[in-house]
């Protein structure tokens, strides 16, 4: 697999990782809407342009910095906002609104692996435009496995803590309120101390090599890929 420049790698992670996040929120909003809380339509968060959902930090900042650094990326956007009080039932529907994010980000990761086909397909027609469109579709694997596996943590503020809130007695929420407000820092101790990939590299492993198993691709091929994309040798 060729060697990628900073600049290539930048083109290539820009619009899975913005299409990743964006998508995420929507659809925590879309499902709220439909549970009856028009929050997030009213803001005008229902959307895919990614200017009204875009962290300054969370979704250019961070993603640079890893991309530049490690062999990890990850990110986050504006969370869109949901009203529990206007929705028909608060706990139920809340889990069911959280989890919509990750699910989105498991669907997304299908039909970038459909691009990675659909490269390979018109790679002779249309070769260096097709390169890029395999290890963008590479990458759209890979960044929405992490949204998916890592929002499904039980830990607040993520999408798995607020479905873990709406299991537990309602006794629990202040406490799991107090938790939510180290959240992000217990986030980045466990992503610099290793933990983190320690959970997510071998299911991000398990997805990529499944994608490709489905599409006809030589699970080598997805590693390879994969390893150019962070300059891995």
């Amino acid at each position: 697999m060729e060697e990628l420049t900073l600049a290539s790698k930048i083109v290539i992670w820009t619009i899975p990782v913005l299409f990743g996040i964006t998508v995420h929120e929507v659809a925590h909003g879309w499902v709220a809407n439909q549970l009856g809380d028009p929050t997030a339509r009213s803001a005008g968060r229902l959307t895919l342009n990614p200017i009204k959902h875009v962290d300054p930090v969370g979704t250019v900042v961070v993603p640079l910095l890893m991309l530049v650094f490690s062999n990890f990326i990850m990110g986050w956007a504006k969370p869109v906002p949901v009203d529990p009080r206007r929705l028909g039932k608060p706990r139920r529907d809340m889990a069911i609104v959280a989890l919509a994010g990750p699910a989105s980000n498991l669907v997304m990761a299908v039909l970038w692996s459909l691009v990675v086909k659909l490269g390979l397909f018109y790679h002779t027609a249309i070769g260096g435009a097709a390169v890029i469109l395999i290890f963008m579709g590479v990458a759209g694997i890979f960044i929405n496995t992490i949204l998916c596996v890592l929002n499904l943590l039980p830990l607040p503020p993520l999408d798995g803590g607020r479905v873990l809130t709406s299991l537990l007695p309602a006794s629990w929420t202040p406490a799991m309120a107090r938790i939510e407000r180290f959240g992000l820092i217990i986030i980045l101790l466990l992503l610099f101390t290793g933990a983190l990939g320690w959970v997510l590299h071998p299911i991000i492993k398990f997805v990529g090599l499944s994608l490709s198993y489905l599409i006809g691709v030589s699970p080598d091929f997805f590693l390879s890929a994969l390893a150019a994309l962070f300059g891995a040798r």
